[in-house]
Parts: C-alpha cells; sequence; structure tokens
C-alpha cells in the first residue's frame, strides 16, 4: 500500500487528520498534511482511504 500527500494540492484542512490520526498529521510550519511512520501499513488501508476521501482538495492517493 503506498499513501501519499500531494503537498502542492494540500490547503491544511486538517480533515484527514481527525478523521484517520493513525496515518496523518499536520505539519507545525504550514499546517499541510503527511502520512505519519506505519501510516502507509495495511491495517490502515481502511483509515487511509477514509482520510483520502474526507479531503476536499483530494490531495490523497491511497494505492
Amino acid at each position: 500500500m503506498n499513501v501519499s500527500v500531494d503537498a502542492n494540492q494540500c490547503q491544511g484542512h486538517g480533515l484527514c487528520q481527525m478523521t484517520s490520526p493513525q496515518v496523518f498529521a499536520l505539519r507545525d510550519e504550514d499546517g499541510h498534511a503527511y502520512v505519519l511512520p506505519g501510516g502507509q501499513e495495511p491495517n490502515h488501508l481502511g483509515e487511509a482511504r477514509a482520510g483520502a476521501d474526507s479531503c476536499p482538495e483530494r490531495a490523497i492517493s491511497v494505492d
């Protein structure tokens, strides 16, 4: 599984982090999302997809 956040599309709404805090966090410097270490683990697939679905900018991909 590959989870990624497009930094150019992310606007820092934080919905992914609120939806899936075990997969996503927000950077202190700009509030943009990133994938936590371990967030790519197969047991987090459902949470990763839920976080991606919550993103209004569609900045998150889960492959």
